[in-house]
């Protein structure tokens, strides 16, 4: 028999999503990787620095580890986040960041789809740590924001898959579109591997991001039927269609922003926009000088090249 579930209609022993969010948030990270936090956050007079990308899930230093430094006030930079490299030995530890900087208030309108931006709320549906924060009101206020990001994530992801499914249909229908919207190559069945690799993260998630969006729906075991009127579906695709078509555009500009940041800036954005694109650019003297001057062509370059299917 079908349970009714909704904002008003809920148990009382299921806990919100934002005390959910709020716990997954404290979970433990590496000594190193919270040492690395605390001194960007303290360098940057952050609120919040939140850790997350596969280094939190497997637990290792290797690689390049990835952060969001959370800011108070207004946000300075129109394209945003500002992306930086930063390289520090910690206990005889070498370890590696990269780093997106940016106001706490901007973060939490991306996360609850008031902006263009799609990687957001996208991003921050999927597991993340808050790895260290200035205080207990910073680390509240992060927790509602990474909560809007998993209210967006849910009410696109019933609009786009089934009228009837599991959670896991509907995840793959949000990763699959989301992926496609940006300007990056994955391969075929990413989105399983995400779910299969953070299954305790999105157990039960989904009802609790319909429930705390207000959109109402009934269960029969593990199948959920989501109560979306066609007024309701029709305007969240429309809001989904533009962020679409801007996605791949909007991804490439930060890509080029970013090779402005760091040494060696144009290496790291071409080796940047091959990963995500498949589309190799050669880096000559005058583009390695000049990495935002070079952008437009390199822009269309890539655009001709993906346009063509050529690899």
């Amino acid at each position: 028999m079908a349970r009714a579930c909704s904002t008003y209609a809920r148990m009382t022993d299921t806990p919100l999503l934002e005390d959910r969010i709020a716990a997954a948030l404290t979970r433990e990270v590496m000594p190193e990787v919270h040492a690395f936090a605390e001194r960007l956050g303290n360098h940057a007079g952050a609120l919040g620095v939140v850790f997350y990308g596969s280094n939190l899930r497997t637990g290792s230093l290797e690689g390049v580890l990835d952060f969001y430094v959370l800011l108070p006030g207004a946000q300075v930079e129109r394209v945003w986040p500002r992306v930086s490299y930063h390289e520090w030995s910690c206990n005889g530890v070498p370890l590696r960041a990269k780093v997106a900087t940016m106001a706490l208030e901007t973060f939490r309108s991306a996360a609850a789809g008031e902006r263009l931006d799609t990687t957001i709320w996208a991003r921050f549906v999927q597991p993340s740590a808050l790895a260290w924060q200035r205080d207990a009101a910073a680390a509240e206020g992060i927790a509602a924001a990474v909560a809007g990001a998993a209210r967006t994530a849910a009410r696109l992801a019933v609009a786009l898959g089934p009228a009837s499914g599991t959670a896991e249909d509907y995840w793959r229908a949000l990763f699959r579109a989301t992926y496609a919207a940006e300007f990056r190559v994955e391969k075929a069945g990413r989105e399983d591997s995400i779910l299969a690799v953070n299954r305790a993260h999105f157990d039960g998630l989904l009802p609790l991001a319909l429930e705390s969006a207000g959109i109402p729906f009934t269960t029969s075991g593990p199948t959920l039927h989501p109560q979306l009127s066609t007024g309701q579906r029709a305007r969240t695709l429309a809001w989904w269609a533009r962020r679409r078509r801007l996605g791949k555009p909007y991804n490439v500009l930060r890509l080029l922003k970013a090779s402005t940041t760091f040494e060696g800036a144009a290496r790291y954005a071409a080796w940047k926009i091959e990963r995500h694109t498949g589309v190799p650019v050669t880096i000559t003297p005058w583009r390695e000088r000049h990495p935002v001057l070079a952008a437009p062509g390199v822009l269309w370059h890539v655009w001709r090249r993906k346009k063509a299917g050529a690899p």
